[in-house]
């Protein structure tokens, strides 16, 4: 089933987010102007350093203090502001769509929280669901006004198909966009399997967050007995006898798959977040936010 507008967007629900920031230590080159600190020199407000002056160098930025102290000429340096170009990947697979309270629609309200956040400090954002495949739904772009245009959009989106993490990301790896902060919403089940998961996030060269949907019932699951077990994606069957030892195993496999998430995302000095589906997401996202802002 689809997400409705109503279950997205609600001005309750944005309000508590207006004191929530993502802030960049250092932003690539090539932006607009906007809030965040880049790694060009220009003409910013903010001072930073001092270089020799050198023949073609804006007379105006000469230090002439300094030439009148010292007999040498250097130039001031600004710390010029720009914007961080936000990535929003949603998993949409049809499994998300699934259970009584489905995870896409926690994983799209902290996907328009996260929207939301940037537009309003005038960076860019772009959001590419997936699921078998990667797609465009909204080019990166910027402005507080489109935030409407944002939450209809995601309210559009309908199930896809099966899980699979490598093809989309090497899709959206290839579209060469300008690096930023990629933020990865999905419970990262994928029939291949985390390690095929973990391999082909490495080759993003964007900087990530991962926001990864959990239920309680994920490692615990309230099974016993002889079961047909259907993959709500594939439609493939399995017979199962849920015995003690069977779910000992079944938690071992899943912290298993929980220590190699974690791992990755701090070798890649990436943001995780464990995101519980089933509670309210506001103030699980604010845990990001703990000083005021999320630092990338």
């Amino acid at each position: 089933m689809a997400i409705t507008f109503e279950e997205l967007f609600d001005a309750e629900f944005l309000e508590s987010l207006k004191h929530l920031r993502v802030v960049a230590k250092r932003v690539p080159a090539g932006g607009r102007f906007a809030e965040q600190r880049s790694r060009d020199m220009g003409s910013g407000l903010e001072f930073r350093d001092y270089r020799p002056y050198s023949s073609g160098d804006d007379l105006r930025a000469v230090d002439w203090n300094i030439y009148r102290r010292l007999g040498r000429v250097f130039i001031r340096l600004f710390e010029e502001l720009e914007d961080l170009p936000l990535y929003i990947l949603p998993d949409v697979s049809k499994s998300s769509f699934l259970e009584e309270e489905p995870r896409v629609r926690a994983g799209l309200r902290a996907a328009l929280a996260l929207a939301s956040i940037s537009l309003g400090q005038h960076d860019t954002v772009g959001v590419f669901p997936f699921s078998d495949d990667l797609s465009v739904l909204l080019r990166p772009q910027s402005g507080k006004g489109r935030l409407m245009t944002y939450a209809r959009r995601l309210a559009e989106l309908e199930p896809g198909g099966a899980t699979n993490i490598s093809s989309s990301l090497h899709r959206f790896g290839g579209m060469q966009l300008r690096p930023g902060l990629c933020v990865i919403i999905s419970d990262f089940f994928d029939p291949a399997g985390i390690d095929v998961a973990i391999a082909a996030m490495k080759k993003l060269r964007h900087r990530l967050l991962l926001v990864q949907l959990v239920k309680p019932t994920d490692r615990d699951p309230d099974v016993s007995g002889d079961l047909r077990l259907r993959d709500c994606e594939t439609g493939a069957v399995e017979d199962v006898s849920v015995t003690g030892a069977v779910l000992d195993s079944y938690r071992a496999a899943y912290d298993g798959f929980e220590t190699s998430l974690t791992a990755f995302a701090r070798s890649r000095n990436a943001g995780l977040l464990r995101l519980d589906t089933n509670a309210s997401v506001v103030p699980q996202l604010a845990t990001l936010f703990e000083s005021g802002h999320y630092s990338v």
